[in-house]
């Protein structure tokens, strides 16, 4: 059963401030994960305490200054959109289903990811950090 929308707008808009795009069906992953070539980055939102107090940050400052950045920035919400994230999940292949989380794809493959266990316990700089190198080596 999803969490109630009500709960979770807030989490929402702080991904759509950032300049995600939300992906909210299988459809819309599809649209993205499977034909477009850019590099795309994909963060699996959530509402546990990890995902508001270090991803979400992190996400922003790695987003900061004149550094590579993924030319499109998207979303997932797990335990709200929950068919969209299964889908989301399909493409992240050799990894367990972790939220929250952050992958890259480049033309259409998975070659960067960040999981929970690298977010959990660490600073919002500490993972804006390895976002941008990530960035740095990927984009």
């Amino acid at each position: 059963m999803p969490y109630p929308e009500m709960m979770v707008a807030p989490m929402r808009q702080d991904m759509l401030r950032i300049g995600c795009t939300e992906l909210k069906t299988p459809q819309d992953v599809d649209d993205v994960l499977a034909k477009d070539t850019r590099t795309i980055l994909l963060a699996v939102n959530s509402v546990c305490g990890c995902s508001a107090g270090m991803m979400r940050p992190g996400l922003y400052l790695s987003l900061q200054g004149d550094g590579k950045k993924p030319e499109v920035l998207t979303t997932v919400f797990a335990g709200q959109d929950m068919e969209a994230t299964e889908r989301a999940r399909e493409y992240i292949t050799g990894y367990p289903p972790s939220s929250p989380c952050v992958a890259l794809f480049k033309g259409g493959d998975l070659v960067w990811m960040m999981e929970r266990h690298q977010i959990e316990g660490h600073y919002a700089e500490d993972i804006a950090e390895a976002l941008q190198a990530a960035y740095a080596e990927h984009c």
